[in-house]
């Protein structure tokens, strides 16, 4: 293959190995969105963050670098709706919406919870363990030329966080992370998903009808 055309898939790739750094971040979240749903502009909003520092991070570029990726992800919704779920509904309802702007915004996320997660609840196979993130990621570098080209330490943290995640939002259980838990989706999601025509997200979310 000509370097060119290389580069070209790489720039291409729809895949990306930032949430070794933002990770699922409920709590950086939620606090983002009460502001938002306070009508700030996102320059405001990610000004306080950092003027409060409202995160309780270590140093300001830390700071605006997540504030900024928090905005993005809620801005990925195109729902105030379920901005202001995120920011005033109970910690399982609030999650599950994350959980869907973080599929919306980044596109490993939800290949990941699509065909490792949602094939699981299709197929009623309750097991998990590295040997399904290891199948995910193989795939992955089989098809795309960029995902091919990380670092075995970058693959490592992405799956770090991808289980992180599924421990964060109840598909997981701490102690028992080798079985897959039933998780109910909330009418509130569920209707979004479906207005909102992302209704192929639904079998992460262990609906299928």
């Amino acid at each position: 293959m000509a370097l060119s055309n290389s580069l070209s898939m790489v720039k291409t790739s729809p895949y990306c190995g930032a949430i070794t750094q933002e990770q699922f971040l409920f709590y950086e979240m939620r606090t983002t969105a009460r502001l938002l749903v306070e009508s700030g502009s996102d320059e405001e909003v990610i000004n306080r963050i950092i003027a409060e520092n409202l995160y309780q991070y270590p140093s300001e570029r830390s700071l605006r670098k997540v504030a900024l990726g928090c905005v993005r992800r809620l801005r990925a919704l195109d729902d105030m709706s379920l901005v202001e779920v995120i920011a005033t509904q109970p910690f399982d309802v609030a999650k599950q919406v994350c959980l869907y702007a973080m599929m919306k915004q980044n596109r490993l996320v939800c290949d990941f919870m699509l065909t490792v997660i949602g094939e699981k609840y299709r197929t009623h196979d309750d097991s998990f363990s590295k040997a399904d993130l290891n199948a995910f990621f193989l795939r992955l570098q089989e098809q795309d030329d960029k995902v091919a080209g990380w670092s075995d330490s970058t693959i490592t943290k992405i799956k770090q966080v991808l289980k992180r995640i599924l421990l964060e939002n109840g598909y997981l259980e701490k102690g028992k992370e080798d079985r897959l838990c039933p998780v109910l989706l909330h009418f509130v999601l569920e209707n979004a998903l479906r207005n909102n025509g992302d209704e192929r997200m639904l079998p992460a979310f262990n609906q299928f009808s």
